[in-house]
């Protein structure tokens, strides 16, 4: 179904439209990563989600984009996200009049599925009338291409597990297979946070779909990877975005050093200026760890309609009916974690 305002048409991307898709997303100054084209690959391929990707158009011209992912699970409910497993997505346009018509066929969208709810996922306040959640939190600063003024720009005692890093002679290397060392090493890390992994496959598909501005990033420590992180790259950003440390690189400080690490190599091989941390929920380690690393956090604005929703959702770890799956989850086998773990991660979102 389409929808015609003033010259502007909304409809569902087709396959010949994606070149142009990706050029509006260069383009357009509040667009991101998360607006590209290949995550409905990703969501496709590597989760078997639905997807619909909403355009507008006008005089042959894309003027609005927006990514829209279902996500249906005996668990978690029946959802219609922008964009699931992503930081950000919503409506990218050019201007309000354009988002309203987006914004308008979402709904409707979502009401014709009969989705529990429609959530908006954006860096910046959109949809004032719509439920809203204030858990997850951004953390972004630029970086040198100099090691020392990266290095000056972390707290003093995280700057100590750096050197610390140093000092036992851990090194990185770009691995060009992101799904070997790598995901062991993340698969173990969330694993040990009680946290379903996602399947060895999502990052093939992931290399597949974004080619050169996708990496891995393994820390080694005499021969053993102790630390390894996945990133994406855009524009002049790098997003370090499933990262992790084994147990044996803690005394080693090695997931301070990775990261200090990639925004070194980053800056200098690839010209990158703003090192994007992703997001994390407010109150968990990983923001903690963020701040600690000498970043600020910025509130992301996740917004709801709820359709036949009673209630917003509360799918978070800090929820306490969660706290006894995850404990027991840390006690799980780490094979037997690396395959149940898909089951349930990708319903996650």
């Amino acid at each position: 179904m389409s929808r015609i305002l003033a010259g502007v048409t909304v409809r569902g991307m087709q396959v010949q439209d994606r070149s142009a898709w990706d050029r509006f997303v260069m383009t357009a100054p509040q667009a991101t990563f998360f607006h590209r084209w290949g995550w409905q690959q990703v969501l496709e391929k590597a989760f078997g989600h639905e997807t619909y990707y909403l355009l507008a158009e006008a005089d042959g011209e894309i003027v609005g984009i927006l990514p829209l992912g279902r996500i249906k699970s005996f668990l978690f409910g029946d959802v219609l996200v922008s964009t699931p497993f992503c930081v950000t997505g919503g409506i990218v346009a050019v201007d309000g009049a354009v988002a309203m018509l987006l914004e308008q066929e979402a709904v409707a969208l979502a009401h014709r599925l009969r989705v529990d709810h429609l959530e908006m996922r954006s860096a910046h306040p959109m949809h004032p009338q719509w439920l809203h959640k204030d858990l997850y939190y951004t953390f972004k600063k630029d970086i040198s291409p100099n090691p020392e003024a990266n290095l000056k720009a972390i707290p003093r005692k995280q700057r100590a597990e750096v050197r610390r890093g140093v000092d036992h002679g851990l090194t990185g290397i770009i691995d060009p297979d992101v799904a070997g060392a790598c995901y062991d090493v993340y698969s173990e890390s969330v694993r040990n946070l009680g946290t379903p992994v996602f399947p060895r496959r999502l990052f093939t598909v992931l290399k597949e779909v974004f080619g050169d501005d996708c990496d891995a990033l393994v820390i080694m420590h005499q021969s053993r990877p102790v630390a390894a992180v996945l990133n994406f790259y855009f524009r002049d950003q790098v997003l370090p975005y499933y990262g992790g440390g084994v147990t044996q690189g803690r005394g080693l400080g090695a997931t301070h050093f990775m990261y200090w690490d990639l925004m070194n190599r980053s800056a200098k091989d690839r010209g990158v200026v703003t090192f994007d941390f992703g997001r994390s929920k407010v109150g968990s380690g990983s923001y903690d760890f963020k701040r600690y690393f000498g970043f600020e956090p910025k509130a992301l604005h996740y917004a709801y309609h709820l359709v036949a929703g009673k209630e917003m959702p509360d799918v978070n770890p800090n929820n306490p009916k969660y706290r006894l799956f995850i404990d027991l989850w840390k006690k799980l086998p780490l094979g037997v974690s690396r395959t149940l773990g898909p089951m349930i991660a990708k319903n996650l979102g």
